[in-house]
């Protein structure tokens, strides 16, 4: 399975996390040591660190600072959560980036075989695509959401990069990309022709602005998303102790931490990455932040439902719209209040048949605006 690869977290630093307050998160954690047979089907989350960042764009500022994150995440107070966590340590870079891609993959894949959701620090955000691709042979389809200041399609005829693995993904077989969402774009830094391309693919694509105004439209997104990753690098530059940090918009802080909540509550979401930490420079702030980021998705995971919804599904209320020549079919969970709408199956592909929406979705329809969102998967669906 590849575990022969993983540096476990060392003894000393074990010792410090275990002699915290059992109030903390270090109450929830177990590590990972390759000399004891370890049960990971107990486990619900598994954190992996890994120390590649050869294929960044971005020039390497800070050496990688995991085991201070660790020591800020671990000594964080909880609630009332039931989760179990074992921390697998850290993937060490091969001979070749292509090698620490193979084990990252084998890793991965296990995990998600034994319904183990990971969470992954890690150098280039390239390293997404072997998050991806550890799939293969267990999800036929994957949604893959990112929150980027650009798309990383880049050109997928050179060599992958941490600013174009979506376009390695996009036209590496076995074809297994149903949607790719961005959230947080910022126009004047994406080319024309990689707009162009999410329309023509029907893919989701949220402009910083639009989710500074209601930031609550990144939520339905998420809660479709079967992969999430993050570039840190969307992070408003004022925000963090960088100053060769150029992106003077972008997320706040709180807003990361929201996106990270968020994502955790998706009970669709089994893959969470956050990446390009070694291209920063290491301060406090930014070992916070990281911390507070992954503290927030294992909150959102605490809280998760497991809507599993169908049309016959008990707790739902249904809402029929006519518009045009359709009728658009709301449920409405009487749990979490949150929203999903139908959409028709025209061909034998699999597709979804419920799309993660909001109420203003159902509001604008019965004004005969008809959402975006449900119009790309239905074009989708017929193409």
């Amino acid at each position: 399975m590849a575990f022969e690869f993983l540096e476990p977290v060392h003894p000393e630093l074990q010792n410090k996390i275990k002699n915290f307050s059992n109030q903390t998160l270090s109450n929830y954690v177990s590590f990972f040591d390759e000399d004891e047979d370890i049960q990971l089907n107990k486990f619900q989350l598994a954190i992996v660190c890994i120390k590649e960042e050869r294929n960044s764009v971005y020039p390497r500022k800070s050496d990688f600072f995991y085991e201070e994150i660790r020591l800020s995440l671990y000594a964080m107070y909880v609630g009332n959560w039931q989760v179990d966590i074992i921390d697998l340590g850290d993937i060490n870079r091969g001979d070749k980036v292509s090698d620490t891609a193979y084990v990252v993959k084998n890793i991965l894949s296990s995990l998600y075989k034994k319904s183990i959701l990971p969470i992954i620090l890690g150098g280039s955000q390239d390293l997404t695509f072997s998050q991806y691709r550890a799939y293969d042979g267990i999800k036929y389809m994957i949604n893959l959401a990112t929150a980027d200041h650009k798309f990383d399609i880049g050109n997928s005829e050179l060599p992958m990069d941490s600013q174009s693995y979506v376009g390695k993904m996009i036209i590496d077989e076995p074809y297994n990309l149903f949607n790719f969402a961005n959230l947080g774009y910022q126009t004047y830094l994406s080319p024309q022709e990689e707009i162009d391309l999410m329309e023509k693919l029907f893919f989701d694509a949220l402009r910083l602005g639009t989710l500074k105004s209601d930031f609550t439209k990144a939520e339905p997104i998420l809660r479709d998303t079967d992969l999430f990753s993050i570039d840190i690098h969307c992070v408003k530059s004022s925000e963090i102790a960088d100053p060769n940090h150029e992106n003077i918009n972008g997320f706040s802080t709180f807003d990361l931490c929201k996106l990270c909540r968020y994502a955790g509550m998706s009970d669709k979401l089994s893959s969470f990455g956050v990446y390009e930490l070694q291209s920063m420079q290491k301060s406090e702030g930014l070992i916070s932040l990281i911390a507070q980021m992954l503290w927030y998705f294992v909150e959102g995971f605490s809280l998760r439902l497991n809507e599993h919804i169908t049309e016959k599904s008990p707790n739902f209320i249904k809402y029929s719209v006519p518009i045009e020549d359709e009728i658009l079919v709301f449920f409405k969970s009487e749990i979490s209040n949150r929203w999903w709408i139908k959409i028709q199956n025209e061909n034998n592909v699999y597709k979804p048949s419920l799309l993660a929406c909001d109420k203003q979705d159902y509001i604008d329809a019965t004004g005969s605006v008809i959402p975006d969102r449900w119009l790309k998967a239905k074009y989708k669906n017929t193409t």
